[in-house]
């Protein structure tokens, strides 16, 4: 089903502020400040439509959550489904991933989550995937020095591209699971994913952290 694009959505974003951060790049090292906390800071690197950030945050309120959406009219609907959740742990802003290292500091971020990224199938656009080594680089600067990387895939070309892209950067696998939802109990799901389950797909997962003892 072909997502509906809503007219004016970046600028309809504005009204979901705070929720909505205009200008992230204004909070690099701050983001603490506009959270009124010192708690870690956790990244969902598209966040859809917003459900598993929402559940996240609900989960576990001594976590604070930022979303990133490059389209305007998928933040905008997560945006909506935030404000009506009376979440004050999640912000979200609307910007390419690449450009992290300029909203966030050097170890200001916990955790990243890459759920259900465009796996870009043809080998002459590999270096577009979120697990390509150039997308690795900015998750190492952002990222504290235990800071994790959790990704989930339907696809199981993109799941092996990235579990040899974080092995050849270093990263250290805590999991590893060819069908998630059968090796782990109450795992947070994504739109994108109850539509897998229901079509009986296996998910595929990594769970990666920086490994310091090769940065000494």
């Amino acid at each position: 089903m072909r997502l509906r694009i809503i007219k004016e959505a970046d600028s309809k974003l504005l009204e979901y502020k705070p929720i909505y951060v205009e200008e992230p790049n204004n909070y690099k090292g701050k983001w603490h400040e506009l959270f009124k906390n010192s708690n870690r800071i956790y990244l969902e690197i598209g966040m859809g439509k917003g459900q598993f950030l929402i559940e996240q945050a609900s989960k576990n309120p001594q976590i604070n959550f930022i979303g990133i959406e490059v389209s305007a009219t998928v933040a905008l609907r997560a945006a909506k489904k935030i404000k009506k959740a009376k979440l004050e742990n999640i912000h979200i802003m609307n910007i390419d991933a690449i450009e992290i290292a300029e909203c966030f500091e050097n170890a200001e971020v916990g955790k990243i989550y890459l759920n259900f990224s465009d796996p870009w199938p043809k080998n002459r656009h590999d270096k577009r995937r979120l697990t390509y080594y150039k997308f690795l680089e900015k998750y190492d600067l952002v990222l504290d020095k235990d800071g994790q990387i959790e990704f989930k895939t339907d696809n199981y070309k993109l799941f092996l591209f990235s579990v040899i892209s974080f092995n050849n950067y270093g990263l250290k696998f805590l999991d590893l699971s060819f069908d998630l939802h059968n090796d782990f109990d109450d795992v947070i799901t994504t739109e994108y994913e109850d539509k897998f389950i229901s079509m009986k797909k296996p998910i595929y997962y990594i769970k990666a952290r920086k490994n310091n003892e090769d940065k000494k």
